[in-house]
């Protein structure tokens, strides 16, 4: 029972009461995403759900993923950890793991293919991923797409495609590690939509709690981004002796491989330590976000790149039905979620509403969360912007069809900024 209104006070000793947690929030600048409490249980979660082999990975993408300048130098003797020497018991784990006759590090993955993109993996019944997954029954899974999705131009397929790939992992009991992709120095073209389709990555990693590593943001400040002649493949760090991708001093984080066998480990490691060995979250509890989504009380786009994902089918406002400003005649009547974007100065901006299956959710630039007059652009999709310093609003607005009424569903909300 509570206590009564005489009671004393807590004394000065007494622990405070817990603060509020929600999930955790993948910013950017870390090259390795936050493990709080939330992100602890969640993993853990996903463990009990099925049974798997703990000290087993898999291998998931293209060609960066086939070659065996990733993660193969883990089963033999040239690993320098530069004094991360914590990552030690993490290398030894997997080493002693059987994946199908052989060691998760040196495997040849069913589902890692030059060429793939996400789709592909996930294409047929059974997938390449299900065949994987019988194969060797990982509890982890480290999974890089997106160098050919670009190709296809199509962010919205990517997104459905590496939203479905993580779900099934996670189904299964398998936790998924998401990275980002390198810079496209061959088509600069496709280097400019990097950003976006890496944000896609951070988001889908996001909404699912999932880790994520950040290897494009590592490979930016490397000579030639750590990529080699192609402008596509990263390189590695090649003394006299021969191939060194697991060299971590210096000169070895010249390369884009390196720092790619890096992050992964330390994203291992730090799934051994909270999922296998039961440690406490090494990061603090994030605060819940407490904006509604009204026009009132929108949304905070805190920094860019910004990624969010929800459920219009959740959502209780109604207010803004039709976009007479974007010159729209579409039935927009359904549920939608305000975000604000406050500019301190003029930026271009791509913002990107990704939703799968029946799922309708358009976005839509105005000027006044209260006013569809003030329509600047629209699309199913995606818009790009070139916007003057202040406020501006995104309104991810639910589509009603006249056969089928609200197409109201889950989304990914994606902004990101081009150039600096």
């Amino acid at each position: 029972a509570p206590p009564g209104p005489d009671a004393a006070p807590p004394g000065p000793d007494a622990a405070p009461p817990p603060l509020p947690e929600g999930p955790a929030v993948y910013e950017a600048g870390r090259l390795v995403s936050p493990i709080t409490p939330a992100v602890v249980a969640h993993l853990r979660a996903i463990r009990d759900g099925a049974p798997r082999t703990d000290d087993v990975f898999a291998k998931i993408g293209a060609s960066a993923t086939v070659s065996s300048a990733f993660m193969h130098c883990f089963a033999g003797p040239n690993v320098d950890l530069a004094g991360e020497d914590d990552l030690q018991r993490a290398v030894d784990f997997f080493a002693a793991g059987e994946a199908d006759g052989g060691d998760p590090y040196t495997r040849e993955s069913l589902a890692a293919v030059v060429g793939w993109s996400a789709r592909t993996v996930i294409a047929g019944d059974p997938s390449p991923l299900d065949d994987e997954l019988a194969a060797i029954d990982p509890r982890f899974a480290l999974v890089m797409y997106g160098t050919n999705d670009i190709q296809g131009r199509n962010i919205d397929r990517y997104g459905d495609a590496l939203l479905t790939l993580t779900d099934r992992l996670i189904a299964g009991g398998t936790i998924p590690v998401l990275s980002s992709i390198m810079p496209r120095d061959d088509d600069p073209e496709a280097d400019e939509l990097v950003p976006a389709y890496n944000a896609v990555v951070r988001g889908v990693a996001q909404a699912r709690q999932v880790p994520f590593v950040d290897l494009h943001q590592a490979l930016l400040p490397l000579p030639d981004h750590g990529v080699g002649p192609d402008g596509i493949h990263p390189t590695v760090y090649r003394p006299a002796a021969g191939a060194r991708g697991c060299v971590f001093d210096d000169e070895g984080l010249r390369h884009g491989y390196n720092w790619r066998n890096l992050l992964s480990i330390r994203a291992l490691a730090a799934l051994v330590d909270v999922v296998i060995d039961g440690a406490e979250a090494p990061d603090a509890p994030h605060p819940p976000i407490l904006a509604t989504g009204s026009g009132d009380d929108p949304i905070r786009i805190t920094a860019l790149p910004y990624t969010d994902l929800r459920d219009t089918a959740a959502s209780p406002f109604r207010a803004l039905d039709a976009y007479p400003g974007c010159m729209a005649a579409q039935d927009e009547s359904g549920p939608e979620y305000i975000y604000r974007l406050d500019l301190a100065r003029p930026t271009t901006v791509r913002a990107y509403v990704l939703d799968r299956g029946s799922v309708d959710v358009d976005v839509h630039l105005l000027g006044d969360a209260h006013d569809p007059g003030t329509c600047l652009q629209r699309n199913h999709t995606g818009v790009i912007a070139s916007l003057d310093a202040g406020s501006w609003y995104f309104a991810l607005d639910t589509f009603v069809s006249a056969a089928d009424g609200e197409r109201a569903g889950e989304y990914l909300f994606v902004v990101v900024a081009d150039g600096p």
